[in-house]
């Protein structure tokens, strides 16, 4: 997959669920409109958390990978 760019990126490294969730939550909120996140995470919840946490919000998911053993997450905010 080709890399997108990120206004800003997140590590949700060795959390558990709710704190990626709660994380991203917080840093999408200083984020303007449009703009991208990166979040790198290692929780194996983490791809239903997301995939529930943005069908709820309303944020894109541009893309999501798995390389080498982490889940990494672009996320545009709404």
């Amino acid at each position: 997959m080709t890399a997108l760019h990120a206004d800003q990126e997140l590590n949700c490294r060795g959390l558990s669920c709710p704190l990626p969730i709660l994380k991203t939550k917080k840093a999408l909120d200083a984020l303007a409109s449009g703009q991208v996140l990166r979040l790198i995470a290692t929780d194996p919840g983490s791809l239903n958390d997301m995939d529930a946490w943005m069908r709820s919000t309303g944020h894109t998911l541009l893309q999501a990978e798995q390389p080498r053993g982490e889940f990494v997450f672009y996320i545009q905010k709404k």
